[in-house]
């Protein structure tokens, strides 16, 4: 299968895995704990030959919460995890910064204009930015992708498409064919709904 979309950006708390509390963040590997579907949603990616890139903001490292060694045990507990599941990843991107601080923390677009830069592959008018937060469809929006929010529940976003899970956006990512994002234009954001 040629997917329509060749790199997918994903965020990763509360895409990939469970997202700590409000106001709280994945301090530890043991809190590192995958999503339900997670792993197959990725293992799906790669096997359609999609480009999978983390982009991640970890303000806690700014904060003082989680060192630098911290968050690499955790990144590496995700990619076992995922590794499990028969997934991987093919670049992590990683803003530490505090708010304001850099051209790198989501909203902003830097993660995915540096992932660009150095994967000549990447076409980032062929990718989608996937997240459950309106800063990484604002990021991925910035940079020319289509964009995916992950919410539970019905939402106002400037998202292309709003989904339930990371399996649901999988499917739109493999067979999107252009049709335009569901709802009804309301000013310069869209009431969107899941799809059925």
């Amino acid at each position: 299968m040629t997917a329509p979309y060749r790199t997918a950006f994903l965020d990763r708390d509360g895409t990939l895995n469970v997202k700590a509390p409000e106001g709280e963040y994945v301090t530890t590997a043991e809190g590192m704990r995958l999503l339900p579907g997670a792993a197959s949603a990725v293992r799906r990616l790669n096997s359609a030959g999609v480009f999978v890139v983390l982009v991640t903001n970890q303000r806690g490292i700014a904060r003082g919460l989680l060192s630098g060694d911290a968050h690499a045990q955790i990144m590496r507990r995700l990619t076992e995890r995922l590794a499990a599941g028969g997934a991987h990843l093919d670049a992590v991107y990683v803003c530490p910064h505090e708010e304001g601080c850099c051209g790198c923390r989501k909203p902003a677009s830097g993660l995915l204009f540096r992932a660009a830069r150095e994967h000549p592959g990447i076409e980032l008018a062929r990718a989608v930015t996937v997240g459950d937060a309106e800063s990484d469809v604002l990021a991925g929006s910035g940079a020319g992708t289509m964009t995916i929010r992950i919410s539970g529940q019905p939402v106002i976003s400037r998202a292309d498409h709003v989904v339930p899970d990371l399996d649901a956006a999988v499917s739109i990512i493999l067979h999107h064919t252009g049709a335009p994002a569901l709802g009804t234009p309301r000013t310069s954001e869209r009431r969107l709904t899941h799809l059925p």
